[in-house]
């Protein structure tokens, strides 16, 4: 990311589409952390732009327009007292929210090429000219979620859903289409932004997410693997989820973790509360794991959507660094592995792992190996905190880090600029 972090849970990103090529790999490549435990993380729409993006074909799938309702995945039974008063709350949350939820068709044109082989005048000498032609180019269609937030057609999904496509076709729960025009997709965030020509629309109506708690109830709508109007239920798991715990460094959120059942083509649907008010927009799960799926909580999609919907991108603070938190057991390993290139003295603060070329950090001096420990005064342990330091600057802002290099102390000032639109390759 941006302020990347190979962090001490998750290696930089590895998804089943790689975000270079839009190709589509045959299975999940697994994300390997420090310690070579395997996580593969999918992008739960039919985004193209995003690594990790679900594509699938229209045909096979019952387009039911009746919410069709699973099980929550948590295990056990709660206590009757716990329950909400209205045990049918769920069912009045379909009711109030499903019309406002709408699912997205997208297509893509892509370049494709023949096979090596075919180029072979070894081989050519025996075919001739019957050998066929391929298409040059071929169309990918995806599939994900969305929710509807004014009357007028203004819709929230996910940026991966949308960016980079050649046409945008929003289907409402009542059987009514219209082609979307996509206002702005932020991928650092993963929010993106559509209007649609119509009046008088549902919509549905947004909570705030920062004080979320583990164990309030989570409801996600949405249309997986094609099955619209899907309900799900379950609870909120956890929260504060960094994108580097998740396998996804490039991004800047803190992610709501939740056990209701989501799956690819959930991209960009809401998670919902009790009382039917977004807190959140489906957007990830981890691959072959049950019960764990992630969602944008809903006031960084407000704020990031916002800006697009006013100014069509969003501008991010950027430092070209990848960082690792620092604890005793990640100094030792460090220092244990004879590739890291590092040698670690510290157990506490933000290690340098990288710094990109050419980057803020590169040209104020900032070096691997270096350990940051404040920020504008402000004490960092984690990466995280430094990420969100950073993220919350302006971008051309200057920002004073305190640092030890070889155990002395160090201070330097970084200008941040805005995230690159093509990112260097992370290794």
């Amino acid at each position: 990311m941006q302020t990347e972090q190979p962090n001490n849970n998750a290696s930089p990103s590895e998804f089943i589409l790689d975000p270079k090529t839009h190709r589509l790999h045959p299975s999940p490549r697994p994300v390997r952390n420090q310690f070579g435990q395997a996580i593969a993380l999918i992008l739960l729409g039919a985004g193209i732009a995003v690594g990790g993006n679900y594509w699938v074909t229209h045909s096979g799938f019952h387009h039911s327009q009746q919410p069709i309702a699973q099980a929550p995945t948590s295990s056990g039974s709660s206590p009757s007292s716990l329950m909400p008063a209205d045990a049918n709350f769920i069912t009045n949350v379909v009711q109030k929210v499903g019309p406002a939820v709408v699912r997205i068709d997208a297509t893509r044109t892509v370049e494709t090429q023949a096979p090596e082989i075919f180029n072979d005048p070894f081989f050519r000498q025996f075919f001739g000219n019957q050998l066929p032609e391929p298409p040059s180019q071929q169309i990918e269609r995806g599939i994900g979620s969305g929710f509807i937030t004014s009357p007028d057609g203004r819709i929230i999904t996910n940026a991966h859903v949308v960016n980079g496509v050649d046409t945008v076709q929003v289907t409402l729960k009542d059987g009514r289409t219209f082609e979307g025009k996509v206002l702005g997709a932020d991928p650092v965030t993963d929010v993106a932004v559509i209007q649609i020509e119509a009046k008088e629309l549902p919509t549905v109506k947004l909570s705030h997410s920062d004080h979320l708690q583990p164990g309030e109830w989570a409801i996600a709508i949405g249309n997986p693997l094609g099955l619209d109007n899907t309900v799900t239920a379950g609870i909120i798991s956890a929260t504060g989820r960094s994108s580097g715990q998740v396998g996804m460094p490039n991004e800047r959120v803190d992610y709501i973790q939740t056990d209701a059942a989501i799956n690819p083509g959930n991209s960009g649907g809401p998670l919902l509360n009790q009382d039917g008010e977004v807190i959140g927009m489906n957007t990830a799960i981890i691959q072959d794991a049950q019960g764990i799926g992630f969602a944008i909580p809903i006031n960084t999609v407000e704020r990031i959507a916002n800006q697009l919907a006013e100014n069509g991108k969003v501008e991010h603070a950027y430092l070209g660094v990848q960082m690792v938190t620092l604890s005793p057991q990640i100094r030792q390993d460090i220092n244990n592995n004879p590739n890291s290139g590092l040698s670690v003295n510290e157990d506490r603060g933000v290690l340098v792992a990288k710094v990109m070329p050419d980057s803020p950090a590169a040209k104020a001096g900032l070096r691997a190996g270096d350990v940051i420990h404040q920020v504008n005064g402000q004490t960092v342990t984690d990466a995280s905190a430094l990420q969100q330091i950073v993220e919350a600057s302006k971008v051309g802002s200057r920002l004073q880090v305190t640092l030890t290099r070889n155990g002395q102390e160090q201070m330097l000032l970084i200008r941040t600029e805005a995230v690159p639109s093509q990112l260097p390759q992370q290794e």
